[in-house]
Protein backbone atom coordinates (compact mmCIF):
# COMPACT_ATOMS: atom_id res chain seq x y z
CA UNK A 1 0.00 0.00 0.00
CA UNK A 2 1.38 3.38 -0.98
CA UNK A 3 1.20 6.06 1.69
CA UNK A 4 1.60 9.78 1.38
CA UNK A 5 5.07 10.54 2.77
CA UNK A 6 4.54 14.28 2.74
CA UNK A 7 5.31 15.50 6.26
CA UNK A 8 2.61 17.22 8.22
CA UNK A 9 3.83 20.82 8.62
CA UNK A 10 2.15 21.07 12.02
CA UNK A 11 4.22 18.14 13.28
CA UNK A 12 7.52 19.06 11.69
CA UNK A 13 7.60 22.79 12.33
CA UNK A 14 11.09 23.91 13.22
CA UNK A 15 11.85 26.05 16.26
CA UNK A 16 12.10 29.76 15.71
CA UNK A 17 15.54 30.92 14.61
CA UNK A 18 17.71 32.29 17.39
CA UNK A 19 17.71 35.71 15.74
CA UNK A 20 13.90 35.79 15.91
CA UNK A 21 13.96 34.96 19.63
CA UNK A 22 16.55 37.64 20.29
CA UNK A 23 14.42 40.17 18.42
CA UNK A 24 11.39 39.19 20.52
CA UNK A 25 13.32 39.70 23.76
CA UNK A 26 14.80 43.00 22.58
CA UNK A 27 11.36 44.26 21.60
CA UNK A 28 9.91 43.30 24.99
CA UNK A 29 12.81 44.90 26.86
CA UNK A 30 12.40 48.09 24.83
CA UNK A 31 8.68 48.10 25.63
CA UNK A 32 9.32 47.72 29.36
CA UNK A 33 12.01 50.41 29.34
CA UNK A 34 9.77 52.87 27.50
CA UNK A 35 6.85 52.18 29.85
CA UNK A 36 8.92 52.65 33.01
CA UNK A 37 10.45 55.83 31.63
CA UNK A 38 7.09 57.31 30.63
CA UNK A 39 5.56 56.35 33.98
CA UNK A 40 8.60 57.74 35.84
CA UNK A 41 9.04 54.50 37.77
CA UNK A 42 12.58 54.14 39.20
CA UNK A 43 14.35 50.99 38.08
CA UNK A 44 17.76 49.42 37.65
CA UNK A 45 19.11 46.37 35.89
CA UNK A 46 18.95 43.19 37.95
CA UNK A 47 21.55 40.47 38.36
CA UNK A 48 20.04 38.36 35.59
CA UNK A 49 20.00 39.21 31.87
CA UNK A 50 16.72 40.90 30.97
CA UNK A 51 15.81 41.70 34.58
CA UNK A 52 14.34 45.03 35.62
CA UNK A 53 14.27 45.74 39.37
CA UNK A 54 11.79 48.54 39.86
CA UNK A 55 10.38 50.42 42.81
CA UNK A 56 6.64 51.04 42.96
CA UNK A 57 5.34 53.68 45.39
CA UNK A 58 3.06 52.26 48.05
CA UNK A 59 0.60 53.65 50.55
CA UNK A 60 0.63 51.01 53.28
CA UNK A 61 4.21 50.00 52.50
CA UNK A 62 6.62 52.79 51.62
CA UNK A 63 7.59 50.98 48.45
CA UNK A 64 7.15 47.68 46.66
CA UNK A 65 10.35 46.38 45.07
CA UNK A 66 9.45 44.28 42.04
CA UNK A 67 11.42 42.07 39.66
CA UNK A 68 10.34 41.92 36.02
CA UNK A 69 12.39 39.38 34.09
CA UNK A 70 12.15 39.23 30.29
CA UNK A 71 13.00 35.77 28.97
CA UNK A 72 12.98 34.17 25.53
CA UNK A 73 9.63 32.45 26.16
CA UNK A 74 8.08 33.97 29.28
CA UNK A 75 8.33 37.24 31.15
CA UNK A 76 8.03 36.75 34.91
CA UNK A 77 7.03 39.19 37.61
CA UNK A 78 7.65 38.76 41.33
CA UNK A 79 7.40 40.99 44.39
CA UNK A 80 7.85 40.39 48.10
CA UNK A 81 4.63 40.82 50.08
CA UNK A 82 5.23 39.98 53.75
CA UNK A 83 7.51 37.91 55.95
CA UNK A 84 6.62 34.52 57.34
CA UNK A 85 3.70 35.22 59.70
CA UNK A 86 4.31 34.92 63.42
CA UNK A 87 0.97 33.18 63.98
CA UNK A 88 -2.30 32.03 62.41
CA UNK A 89 -0.65 30.45 59.38
CA UNK A 90 -3.81 28.56 58.44
CA UNK A 91 -5.82 31.79 58.44
CA UNK A 92 -3.21 33.62 56.38
CA UNK A 93 -2.93 30.83 53.80
CA UNK A 94 -6.71 30.52 53.53
CA UNK A 95 -6.92 34.25 52.86
CA UNK A 96 -4.18 34.04 50.20
CA UNK A 97 -5.78 31.08 48.41
CA UNK A 98 -9.20 32.71 48.36
CA UNK A 99 -7.69 35.92 47.00
CA UNK A 100 -5.90 33.91 44.28
CA UNK A 101 -9.30 32.96 42.87
CA UNK A 102 -9.98 36.62 42.08
CA UNK A 103 -6.49 37.72 41.01
CA UNK A 104 -5.76 37.61 37.25
CA UNK A 105 -2.36 36.65 35.79
CA UNK A 106 -0.46 36.59 39.11
CA UNK A 107 -0.87 34.61 42.32
CA UNK A 108 0.37 34.55 45.89
CA UNK A 109 3.08 31.98 46.70
CA UNK A 110 5.16 30.96 49.70
CA UNK A 111 8.91 30.36 49.55
CA UNK A 112 11.04 27.91 51.55
CA UNK A 113 11.34 30.41 54.41
CA UNK A 114 7.59 30.89 54.65
CA UNK A 115 7.73 34.42 53.22
CA UNK A 116 4.83 35.47 51.01
CA UNK A 117 5.34 36.65 47.44
CA UNK A 118 3.16 37.58 44.51
CA UNK A 119 4.39 36.20 41.21
CA UNK A 120 3.45 34.96 37.76
CA UNK A 121 4.50 34.90 34.13
CA UNK A 122 3.13 35.86 30.74
CA UNK A 123 4.30 35.07 27.20
CA UNK A 124 7.08 37.44 26.19
CA UNK A 125 5.44 37.86 22.79
CA UNK A 126 2.39 39.36 24.51
CA UNK A 127 4.32 42.06 26.36
CA UNK A 128 3.14 45.55 25.53
CA UNK A 129 2.64 48.75 27.51
CA UNK A 130 -0.93 47.86 28.46
CA UNK A 131 0.09 44.45 29.81
CA UNK A 132 3.00 45.88 31.81
CA UNK A 133 0.65 48.47 33.30
CA UNK A 134 -1.84 45.74 34.23
CA UNK A 135 0.82 43.53 35.81
CA UNK A 136 2.24 46.31 37.96
CA UNK A 137 -1.25 47.35 39.02
CA UNK A 138 -1.93 43.78 40.18
CA UNK A 139 1.39 43.74 42.07
CA UNK A 140 0.47 46.94 43.94
CA UNK A 141 -2.96 45.60 44.81
CA UNK A 142 -1.50 42.30 46.05
CA UNK A 143 1.53 43.62 47.93
CA UNK A 144 0.48 47.08 49.10
CA UNK A 145 -3.31 47.31 49.30
CA UNK A 146 -3.52 43.98 51.15
CA UNK A 147 -0.59 44.62 53.50
CA UNK A 148 -2.52 45.84 56.54
CA UNK A 149 -5.00 42.99 56.35
CA UNK A 150 -2.19 40.45 56.22
CA UNK A 151 -0.46 42.14 59.17
CA UNK A 152 -3.58 41.74 61.29
CA UNK A 153 -3.99 38.10 60.27
CA UNK A 154 -0.40 37.05 60.86
CA UNK A 155 1.13 39.49 63.38
CA UNK A 156 -1.64 40.70 65.69
CA UNK A 157 0.00 39.48 68.90
CA UNK A 158 3.30 41.15 67.97
CA UNK A 159 1.46 44.34 67.09
CA UNK A 160 -0.27 44.37 70.46
CA UNK A 161 3.08 43.95 72.19
CA UNK A 162 4.58 46.77 70.17
CA UNK A 163 1.63 49.04 70.97
CA UNK A 164 2.00 48.32 74.69
CA UNK A 165 5.76 48.81 74.53
CA UNK A 166 5.42 52.17 72.79
CA UNK A 167 2.70 53.42 75.10
CA UNK A 168 4.72 52.45 78.18
CA UNK A 169 7.73 54.41 76.89
CA UNK A 170 5.88 57.35 75.37
CA UNK A 171 7.05 56.40 71.87
CA UNK A 172 5.27 57.50 68.70
CA UNK A 173 2.28 55.41 67.61
CA UNK A 174 2.17 56.94 64.13
CA UNK A 175 2.78 53.76 62.15
CA UNK A 176 0.16 51.91 64.23
CA UNK A 177 -2.64 54.46 63.94
CA UNK A 178 -4.38 52.44 61.21
CA UNK A 179 -4.83 49.67 63.77
CA UNK A 180 -5.81 51.77 66.79
CA UNK A 181 -9.29 50.22 67.09
CA UNK A 182 -7.71 46.76 67.37
CA UNK A 183 -4.74 47.67 69.55
CA UNK A 184 -5.96 50.32 71.98
CA UNK A 185 -6.03 48.78 75.43
CA UNK A 186 -3.26 46.29 74.64
CA UNK A 187 -1.09 48.07 77.20
CA UNK A 188 -3.34 46.54 79.85
CA UNK A 189 -2.31 43.09 78.62
CA UNK A 190 1.42 43.81 78.28
CA UNK A 191 3.38 40.70 79.25
CA UNK A 192 6.71 42.53 79.21
CA UNK A 193 7.92 40.82 76.04
CA UNK A 194 9.81 42.91 73.53
CA UNK A 195 7.91 43.65 70.30
CA UNK A 196 8.68 41.74 67.13
CA UNK A 197 11.31 43.73 65.18
CA UNK A 198 9.32 43.52 61.94
CA UNK A 199 5.73 43.36 63.15
CA UNK A 200 4.70 46.66 61.57
CA UNK A 201 7.42 47.35 59.04
CA UNK A 202 6.13 49.48 56.18
CA UNK A 203 9.28 49.34 54.09
CA UNK A 204 10.18 45.73 53.32
CA UNK A 205 13.64 45.78 51.73
CA UNK A 206 13.49 42.12 50.83
CA UNK A 207 15.41 40.91 47.77
CA UNK A 208 13.24 41.02 44.67
CA UNK A 209 14.66 37.86 43.15
CA UNK A 210 12.25 35.20 41.99
CA UNK A 211 11.46 32.99 45.00
CA UNK A 212 11.86 29.24 45.27
CA UNK A 213 8.14 28.59 45.46
CA UNK A 214 6.98 25.80 47.73
CA UNK A 215 3.28 26.35 47.60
Amino acid sequence: MVTDATPNPELTSEPEPESSTEALVERAEATVTAYLTDAEIPWESGARPGEFVLTLPGERKLRVVTSLLVGPVHTSVSAFVIRNPDENHAGVYRWLLRRNLRMPLLAYAVDASGDVWVRGQVPTGAVDAALVDQLLGIVLEAADASFNELLVLGFLTSMKREWAWRVSRGESLANLEAFRSLLEGSELEDDGAAPSPHATERDEDHPAAQPAVTG
